[in-house]
């Protein structure tokens, strides 16, 4: 037995082998060292051997069935495949229907478009085939077939329960004499072992059904099935949606992001075929090719079959601008059928040699304009560089209308201040339509041939006659038409352009032929501006109505730039021009972003945009006119004369409507995120109305959305700055500051004022708790507000600034106590001699415990509120609280 005092040490013993010194224990110890090493060595090469092997090696399909309908023998085709023809194939369709040889030069195009099945009639194709799911693959080839018209071919596909394809025509699909493919994903049951494709004509009697090809391909259990139904994160739900064995899929869209075209051949052994995304990506974006060198590593999680490495060595990326990527998505605008269910798969991997550890580059995805994963890290998903992954998500496209397709936006974005490198990106996009529970998966009906343009080349007419009268009526028709619009366009326009019928029924034809109908995109959605909304003026109309944007026109400034009175001839009353600074931090992202939010939201406390002008360098919103300005010019460093407090209490009233509208009765919850004063505007008759929305974000239904963190100073919702996690409760902090502007009159954040007063939050807060928060009331409503409505009004204040964002109300919660305070103050007023100087009530000590929820024991209060506040309470006496009557009324 080996001792410790042998000697045998690991070191001991390479420096006893490298002085030839050794003695037979520590040779039998070396030996048996290095046989362990080698066999571990050699079992752990063996076994990443083999599953590296297995990871990348081609599926063997079990089933794979290549027909070439209406043609007899064996072909090949230009991918090398053998093709069978099913003329005495154990496939004939059944019954017989007729097969046809293309006799024109287009043939040339090869197996297998250069045969066709057709029939006037129905018929079936029965193959035996394991159980399992496979590809089943159509191929049209639209033409004429035996003198029929090839935009007769008007016919459904189907297969056991699935309707694949209703009233298709090949014509209308592809768009002109081109080749049409459909992909389908079908899983066979065990108990039936045979797949049947059926071909049916529409009613109509001169209509035909063809196939020119048709092949039924095995694909892995776990490619887009799985042993068990599977399920994917559920966009704009809290479940998860079940991907079910019973459900049929068509191939929407496959695409290589970034990449060029990959042929069927070129595929991982699944013979499908990857589109580039030119067509769909919008706006600016990198394509991306990886460095030499570069092998993808595929694991068991995402076998080679997944996607081809190719698709996995070209992405697309926002680049290396951090600056705009912080403002821009990268997007990519895919049309689908509206009223089904997709499965969207993205595929991703990190071949940057640089992002290598978790959170080097993260990022946001959006689907439909929803968010699904706000911190997206590759790496993470991967487990390393190089290593493909996959996620999938299912979205339900609802019906809408008469249209028949719906652009389903996926958005990617950044996470500034979260990762190392300010990017996005993305290697591949796959997009399924799911059947619907009665099997179909068949879109709405293309419109009939007879009503579209005849796109099969015709015989030349020889009845010229007919041909010059025809030539002559288009003629005039177009002359009336163009003489129609020249004078909707140039006559004398109403005053009241903006808002009349003559404004909704013809205002569409003046922005489509100026071109002033394009898409405004952001980064959570791509939409159109509504044009019965808001207009796009001339530069020179908003020139002239600035007077050149003079000095005396400004009414207000702030870090965007200017805002100008103008009065524009066509409409009555003055408006507001705001005109963004070039050099503004807000850019041309909160532009965009405040057309779209003011665009699609109308309330009556939020103020209305009439338009804009986006010429040149100039980026210029046009409001109606606020003439009482803002609040915050009403409170403080002002010459205006105080607001009563019934009118105070009003305008809170108004701005809590608008936001709890933003918050709860929007189309999609909008969460402001600069709610302040300056931003509240009221007009002639004092009603309030919330405005700038170039800091506002779409939020969800439930969860927080992590975002950089903006907003105002002193109006901040800290635990926003904390975690960066935005929600309606960061509005409802802001409001409560507000609040508490209103009442004492002053800045919410003063850096001139010393540490424990400088936030007005924070100080309130201590106040209240040292029992001196009179002292710090606005002078000019001391003895004038009745104590219960001060009360009220204090609580509703203090439960908006809580530090935790669960503990603060809702905005309809703020909008119904303020209401009751009121009317407290109303009724109060109605009595008379029943206001005190609310100097009593702050030195009772129950009012304070019910503001602050504390006990009695105001040290422990104080204490507790310390950390958050600012205010530490160490030292501090009640004056340390209070200013002169001079200081609140100069707001300082």
């Amino acid at each position: 037995m080996l001792q410790k005092s042998d000697s045998l040490y690991l070191p001991t013993v390479i420096v006893s082998l490298l002085h030839g010194q050794m003695n037979p224990k520590q040779r039998c110890l070396f030996r048996l060292s290095i046989l362990t090493i080698y066999c571990f060595s050699f079992f752990f090469h063996h076994w990443t051997l083999v599953s590296a092997s297995n990871a990348s090696a081609p599926y063997p399909p079990t089933d794979e069935i290549l027909l070439d309908t209406g043609s007899s023998g064996n072909s090949t085709g230009d991918d090398g495949r053998p093709w069978s023809g099913d003329n005495g194939s154990k496939f004939a369709p059944s019954p017989q229907s007729k097969e046809a040889t293309l006799a024109d030069p287009r043939s040339a195009i090869g197996v297998p478009y250069s045969t066709a099945r057709f029939s006037r009639s129905r018929f079936t194709y029965t193959f035996p085939v394991t159980d399992g799911p496979k590809f089943v693959r159509l191929y049209f080839y639209p033409t004429s077939y035996s003198e029929l018209e090839g935009s007769k071919a008007l016919f459904s596909v189907s297969s056991g329960p699935y309707t694949l394809l209703a009233n298709f025509s090949g014509y209308l699909t592809a768009e002109g004499p081109n080749n049409a493919s459909r992909e389908f994903c079908i899983n066979v049951k065990k108990e039936d072992q045979v797949l049947h494709v059926t071909f049916t004509p529409s009613s109509s009697n001169d209509s035909y059904a063809f196939v020119n090809g048709i092949e039924i391909f095995s694909m892995p259990l776990n490619l887009y099935y799985a042993a068990e139904d599977r399920e994917v994160p559920y966009v704009g739900q809290t479940t998860n949606y079940p991907i079910e064995s019973s459900t049929a899929l068509e191939t929407v869209y496959r695409l290589n992001v970034g990449g060029p075209s990959i042929k069927a051949t070129d595929d991982s052994g699944l013979f499908r075929v990857w589109s580039i995304d030119d067509d769909y990506v919008k706006g600016e974006s990198a394509p991306n090719l990886s460095p030499p060198g570069v092998r993808i590593k595929y694991t068991q999680d995402t076998p080679a079959y997944v996607a081809p490495q190719e698709v996995y060595l070209t992405s697309r990326s926002l680049g290396r601008n951090r600056v705009r990527n912080r403002q821009n998505n990268l997007t990519w605008i895919l049309p689908v059928d509206l009223g089904f269910m997709y499965l969207v798969r993205l595929h991703f991997c990190e071949t940057n040699p640089k992002i290598v550890d978790v959170s080097d580059r993260q990022f946001t995805i959006y689907i439909d304009r929803q968010m699904v994963d706000n911190a997206f890290d590759v790496i993470a998903l991967s487990k390393g560089n190089s290593i493909p992954v996959f996620k999938d998500y299912a979205v339900r496209i609802e019906s809408t209308g008469s249209k028949c397709k719906y652009n389903l936006p996926i958005d990617l974005g950044t996470r500034p201040g979260k990762s190392k490198y300010v990017d996005a990106v993305l290697n591949g996009i796959e997009i399924f339509k799911l059947s619907k529970t009665d099997g179909t998966l068949a879109g709405q009906n293309p419109e009939p041939p007879n009503t579209q343009p005849s796109l099969t080349v015709t015989k030349k007419s020889t009845n010229k006659k007919t041909k010059f009268i025809a030539i002559g009526a288009a003629v005039m028709v177009g002359l009336v038409l163009l003489s129609l619009l020249l004078y909707i366009i140039f006559r004398p326009r109403r005053k009241t352009r903006y808002y009349n019928s003559y404004s909704r029924k013809s205002w569409w034809l003046w922005y489509w032929c100026w071109g002033q109908g394009k898409s405004k995109s952001s980064r959570t959605k791509a939409s159109s501006l509504p044009e019965e909304l808001c207009l796009q003026f001339p530069l020179a109309e908003i020139k002239e109505a600035t007077n050149n944007f003079h000095e005396s026109c400004i009414i207000g400034k702030g870090g965007f730039g200017n805002v100008y009175k103008g009065n524009i001839s066509d409409l009555d009353n003055a408006v507001a021009i705001k005109r963004l600074n070039p050099m503004s931090r807000q850019g041309a992202h909160e532009f965009k972003t405040e057309i779209e939010m003011l665009s699609s939201l109308r309330h009556g406390h939020l103020v209305s945009l009439i338009g804009y002008c986006n010429e040149g360098r100039e980026m210029i919103l046009v409001y109606e006119f606020m003439n009482k300005g803002t609040l915050g010019d009403h409170l403080y460093e002002t010459n205006n004369d105080p607001l009563r407090w019934r009118q105070r209490l009003k305008i809170c009233i108004d701005a809590a409507r608008g936001l709890d509208y933003l918050h709860t009765g929007a189309p999609q919850k909008v969460i402001h995120r600069d709610v302040k004063t300056t931003n509240i505007l009221l007009d002639d008759k004092w009603i309030a109305k919330v405005s700038d929305f170039g800091l506002s974000k779409i939020g969800p239904t439930s969860m927080p959305v992590e975002t950089m963190v903006k907003g105002t100073m002193g109006y901040l919702d800290p635990e926003y700055y904390r975690r960066q996690q935005l929600t309606e409760k960061c509005d409802v902090y802001s409001f409560g500051v507000v609040l508490l502007e209103v009442l004492c009159a002053r800045k919410p954040l003063n850096p001139r004022l010393g540490k424990d007063e400088a936030n007005l939050a924070h100080w309130a807060k201590f106040c209240i708790q040292k029992g001196t928060f009179d002292q710090i009331i606005d002078p000019y409503l001391i003895g004038k507000i009745s104590p219960a409505c001060l009360k009220k009004f204090v609580e509703i204040a203090m439960s908006c600034v809580q530090d935790q964002g669960t503990d603060r109300p809702t905005m309809a919660d703020v909008v119904d106590n303020l209401e009751f305070a009121l009317r407290l103050q109303e009724s109060a007023e109605i009595a008379e001699g029943t206001i005190v100087d609310p100097v009593v009530l702050y030195r009772d000590v129950s009012f304070r415990s019910a503001i602050t929820g504390t006990s009695n024991d105001l040290d422990s209060g104080v204490a507790a509120d310390s950390s958050t506040s600012g205010c530490t309470g160490t030292g501090t006496t009640t004056s340390d609280c209070t200013t002169s009557k001079a200081t609140n009324s100069s707001g300082v």
